[in-house]
C-alpha cells in the first residue's frame, strides 16, 4: 500500500465542513476547480457516483466508508489498482475543524506505482482543500446548514 494525505484547518464547525463535503459529493460544485460528482443513490456506503476530475474522463466511485461529521471515504477501481479517497474531520478545542484528505492506493504493485501515480493525483488536494474550507466557512457565516 501506498500512502500521502494533506491537513488543512478552518474556523468552521465540523458540521459545517460535513455540511460541505456531502454536498459535494452530491453534486454541487465548491468553487471553479471542483471535480464534478454525480451520486447515483442516497449519500450511504454502498452508493456509488460518477466522479469526473478536472480535465479527465469521468470514473466509478463506491462510498465505503461514512461517519457524519468524522469520515467520508470512496474508492475506485484503477486497473489492477484500488484508489482510497478519504477525509478525516478532528474537532479542534477552539471549535475549529482539522481535515485531513488521504490517498490510499492498494494493489498490484501498488508500493511501485504509487511514488508516480499517487502525487499526481494529490497535486490538487491543497485547491479541493480550499475550496471545501471556503465553502464550509460560508456556510458557518450565514448560519447556512
Amino acid at each position: 500500500m501506498w500512502t500521502t494525505e494533506y491537513t488543512a484547518g478552518t474556523n468552521a464547525t465540523a458540521s459545517d465542513v460535513w455540511s460541505a463535503l456531502r454536498d459535494l459529493h452530491s453534486g454541487t460544485p465548491l468553487g471553479p476547480a471542483s471535480d464534478s460528482f454525480e451520486l447515483h443513490g442516497p449519500f450511504a456506503v454502498g452508493t456509488t457516483l460518477t466522479v469526473t476530475p478536472q480535465g479527465q474522463e469521468a470514473m466509478t466511485s463506491e462510498i465505503v466508508e461514512l461517519e457524519p461529521e468524522r469520515i467520508y471515504a470512496d474508492r475506485t477501481a484503477f486497473g489492477e489498482l484500488a484508489l482510497t479517497f478519504r477525509h478525516t474531520l478532528t474537532t479542534r478545542a477552539d471549535g475549529g475543524t482539522d481535515v485531513t484528505h488521504t490517498l490510499e492506493i492498494d494493489g498490484t504493485d501498488a508500493d511501485a506505482v504509487g511514488p508516480e501515480l499517487g502525487p499526481q493525483i494529490a497535486g490538487d488536494f491543497p485547491v479541493a482543500m480550499a475550496e471545501l474550507l471556503a465553502a464550509a466557512e460560508g456556510r458557518a457565516a450565514t448560519g447556512r446548514d
